[in-house]
């Protein structure tokens, strides 16, 4: 208290001087329209600027759990696109009546009713999950993401993201699983051409890692650069109009019966971050089903 006695006895006429400045200065903005709105402006322009600060860290301490909430609603709406696509229900929809997409008001009813009734015949469910190591210069690549059995994950799932198809889940602990990348020298997914539904296979060639083949497209069938190439649900790993790639050159050789195709994988591995775990609600009874008739898929 002595020290600040001091120190007050020490400065008292600069003291009196900023007192004195900030009463005029005070007085100068209450008495003056212009002094006082130029006041009230910057003071309100600084205020918004810090305020726009602290809601800027603010939402970066945030950006996990939006990341998480984003994921999230991410599955939920893979989960119901998945459903519509592979029901065929879409074509079942009557066709608007004229060119300026006026529906009749039963034609609405009736497609509605038909998309809450499929709504309960749920075949698909996604689990989101984080990569937490990831490889893309290997022979053989994998990636481990932070969901396991505790999260009904299982060996044998399929995996996306949310450009494109990831690979298939190899093993599984607690709460980690093992995901063998598409960049997998044995690693194939039974795949197909959007454009005209022609089937093949991809396999990637062990080089670039945002490359791979499409194999077994007979050479009648035309094939542009730039054809989309979508997973062909024939098996229970992956549904069917997932991303696969999109075409970047075709060649035919002379001694072969299929085309000798290249294509840019939608994803790029080494940017990969969230992904999705695939469950097949009937994949059981799928399988039992093949298994007693004899029937093994050879594209996975």
């Amino acid at each position: 208290m002595r020290n600040l006695f001091a120190f007050i006895y020490r400065y008292r006429g600069f003291l009196v001087f900023l007192l004195l400045e900030i009463v005029c200065g005070y007085l100068i903005v209450q008495n003056n329209n212009y002094q006082g709105a130029a006041f009230y402006n910057s003071a309100n322009m600084y205020a918004g600027r810090v305020m726009e600060f602290q809601r800027e860290v603010s939402d970066y301490f945030r950006l996990i759990e939006v990341n998480r909430a984003l994921v999230d609603e991410n599955r939920e709406l893979k989960e119901s696109l998945t459903k519509v696509m592979t029901s065929g229900i879409l074509e079942k929809i009557p066709p608007a009546p004229d060119s300026t997409y006026r529906t009749k008001p039963d034609s609405l009813a009736l497609a509605q009713e038909k998309l809450n009734n499929f709504g309960l015949l749920k075949t698909f469910q996604f689990i989101p999950g984080k990569v937490v190591n990831n490889s893309v210069r290997r022979v053989n690549n994998y990636l481990t993401i932070n969901v396991g059995s505790a999260d009904g994950v299982e060996p044998g799932m399929g995996v996306v993201s949310s450009e494109g198809v990831i690979g298939r889940v190899k093993a599984t602990s607690e709460h980690y699983a093992t995901v063998t990348s598409i960049l997998h020298s044995q690693m194939l997914v039974s795949s197909k051409i959007r454009r005209n539904g022609t089937i093949g296979s991809v396999k990637w060639g062990g080089e670039n890692y945002l490359m791979a083949n499409l194999n077994y497209i007979p050479r009648h069938i035309k094939v542009m650069k730039g054809d989309t190439v979508v997973t062909s649900g024939y098996n229970a790993v992956f549904p069917e109009g997932v991303m696969v790639g999109r075409v970047t050159s075709v060649a035919k050789e002379a001694d072969q019966s299929f085309y000798t195709i290249r294509m840019r994988l939608a994803v790029d591995f080494d940017k990969l971050s969230y992904v999705y775990v695939i469950k097949n609600l009937h994949r059981t009874e799928r399988d039992s089903l093949e298994l007693k008739s004899g029937i093994t898929e050879e594209n996975e």
